[in-house]
């Protein structure tokens, strides 16, 4: 393996570690936790190459178990985020988001076009809290989170920014399940031109008869639609989400490289408890 493989698979690797803290992490809530708990296991994700692409891969990966209570670093449920402004209705945090990388060469659609890189997506995320039980096992937030995507290479390149506002309902004991913890989001997806040209955008230069030029507008990207199941036993942690994006009606939908209006992912794993924090601290969400 070459050192920009090994670079580049290093890069994947973490990126994707990323995707599954993200979807799979879920945070038990009680009057105290530890201030913090690591874990690592293992796990795997499916998806296609990109939303629309015809191509999908699966990925083994390693599965990070992070939980972080601090006051203003947390890493829960929502993935790793820092908290700006936190009042009793509303939270100001940042939000991550990311891509893997796209070879040309594996896919006919893109055949002789540039790779697409891998992506990291940053930005605030405003939650809105909406309602909660009386005691407090479900619960029902608004978040609308606003990313710069920025590419993974040398220099990092600035391809745009992504709106994801989406209704997200935690229930702890779901299904009447000691320790079940079940997760729903669903929402509407944007991004300006340049975020979708990056995507979905056929250059003149590399047009064919089969493939004709396309210049992405910016707008509507679709919606999503996402839930996880995860439990805590003890020393070990289990894991799975599914996701599935609507992609009739997008800003793109006339793209050449647009080869099925929908999307998939998934992903389980599982992870085993290496330490704890002795210090305890409250946890009141």
């Amino acid at each position: 393996m070459s050192p920009a493989t090994a670079v580049d698979a290093a890069r994947l690797t973490a990126l994707l570690a990323l995707l599954v803290l993200t979807a799979l992490l879920s945070m038990a809530r009680a009057a105290e936790a530890p201030l913090w708990e690591f874990g690592l296991g293992v796990g795997g994700v499916v998806f296609d190459d990109y939303r629309g692409a015809s191509t999908a891969h699966a990925y083994p990966l390693p599965v990070p178990y992070l939980i972080y209570r601090g006051d203003f670093l947390r890493a829960d449920r929502d993935g790793m985020r820092g908290l700006f402004l936190r009042r009793p209705r509303f939270e100001v945090d940042v939000s991550l988001n990311a891509t893997v990388p796209v070879s040309s060469t594996h896919s006919v659609t893109r055949s002789g076009m540039p790779d697409l890189r891998s992506t990291v997506e940053i930005g605030p995320a405003l939650e809105w809290h909406l309602w909660r039980s009386a005691d407090g096992g479900t619960r029902l937030d608004l978040r609308a989170p606003l990313r710069t995507a920025i590419t993974v290479q040398a220099p990092p390149h600035d391809i745009g920014w992504v709106a994801a506002p989406a209704a997200n309902l935690d229930i702890l004991d779901a299904f009447g399940r000691d320790g079940w913890n079940l997760g729903l989001l669903s929402g509407p997806l944007f991004a300006n031109r340049r975020y979708h040209e990056y995507f979905y955008g056929v250059p003149g230069a590399y047009a064919t008869l089969q493939r004709p030029a396309y210049s992405a507008p910016g707008g509507y990207s679709g919606t999503e639609a996402l839930v996880a199941l995860s439990k805590r036993y003890g020393n070990f942690w289990v894991g799975a989400f599914l996701r599935h994006d609507w992609l009739s009606g997008a800003a793109f939908i006339a793209s050449p490289l647009l080869q099925q209006r929908s999307y998939w992912a998934g992903g389980a794993g599982i992870a085993w408890m290496i330490g704890q924090s002795s210090q305890q601290v409250n946890v009141d969400d």
